[in-house]
């Protein structure tokens, strides 16, 4: 089948806007956090000068009502924006997975581009959906770091033009295997920023604390953080799971074999066992706190390898980076 230049171009278009207003987003929500950095220390000195004492929220101290004008605090307004920011660049970047299927009569995640932008927009539409709440949002600003990064890569250094798959691809396993093992990916990056997070969270307590206290002075409190990241594990493991069943079940029609070590297929599994380790010791009394938050970033990091290492540096019979 011949590809359709026109939705081809629309299509970079549509991935090059989406990472532009992503950027942006990011930039918002850095400046709805220094904003309410400036609020709170504001609110401080007028508790100094015998002013009324802030209200708490959490851990998350907020000023009550230091704006005569009666509006929302600056902060607050500035997230409000860039959620909706967020969604427009998310929906861009969907457009852009689309135009690019329509472009190549095919599933649009044939190679590491495509597959890093689904990824990536499934981890947005996760983290749309599980910090949707007005004192989550501004996770979200620590959630578009990596996918800004990643996006910027694929868009770079693993762009491929848009061309039908290689033989060994054109299989109605592609649409099934890939899709569900990428969604899965996308939200394990939401639950690997929180626990992060979370870890963070615990060595800088107080907003005196270093640069990362002041950041994340506006972040939810640890405890919360952590409940995101078992919650999307939770979501995301028997995705991934039901993915890797899916691939050896089109590995045994192509190859003559469920399952054969290759380099792509262990490290999948050792990213399954790690993340089954993680919820484990979640449930697992002395193993929740901290042990669990180190092993589910061992999970993050082994998809990431798997993504990146295993697809450009080592070979196996899942060499299908497109480059």
């Amino acid at each position: 089948m011949d590809v359709d230049e026109t939705l081809s171009r629309y299509s970079d278009l549509c991935y090059g806007t989406a990472l532009t207003v992503y950027v942006l987003a990011m930039i918002m929500f850095l400046a709805a956090l220094a904003s309410k950095r400036q609020v709170v220390e504001k609110a401080d000195q007028l508790v100094g000068a015998g002013g009324p004492t802030p209200v708490t929220a959490g851990d998350v101290r907020t000023p009550g009502k230091l704006e005569s004008s009666g509006k929302a605090p600056l902060g607050d307004r500035l997230a409000k924006m860039a959620y909706g920011v967020v969604l427009l660049a998310t929906v861009l970047q969907i457009g852009s997975i689309v135009l690019r299927g329509f472009a190549t009569g095919r599933a649009p995640w044939g190679n590491m581009y495509e597959f890093v932008s689904i990824a990536c927009a499934a981890g947005m539409v996760a983290a749309l959906v599980v910090l949707r709440k007005r004192e989550y949002r501004p996770l979200l600003g620590f959630v578009l770091l990596p996918v800004v990064v990643l996006l910027f890569i694929a868009g770079t250094y693993l762009y491929t033009n848009a061309a039908p798959v290689v033989p060994a691809l054109k299989s109605y396993w592609l649409a099934i295997h890939v899709s569900i093992v990428a969604v899965g990916s996308g939200v394990f990056l939401v639950s690997g920023v929180a626990s992060i997070l979370y870890l963070l969270k615990l060595k800088y307590p107080n907003p005196s604390d270093k640069f990362w206290g002041r950041v994340l002075q506006r972040v939810p409190s640890a405890q919360t953080l952590d409940r995101l990241a078992y919650k999307t594990v939770v979501f995301a493991f028997p995705l991934f799971g039901l993915g890797v069943i899916c691939g050896a079940i089109w590995a045994e029609a192509a190859w003559g074999r469920f399952w054969g070590w290759d380099p792509k297929e262990t490290v999948s599994f050792i990213a399954w066992v790690i993340y089954a380790a993680y919820l484990h010791a979640r449930a697992t009394a002395g193993w929740r706190n901290t042990a669990a938050a180190w092993i589910n970033i061992a999970g993050f990091v082994a998809m990431l390898f798997n993504l990146f290492i295993i697809n450009l540096v080592v070979s196996g019979l899942h060499s299908y980076a497109g480059l």
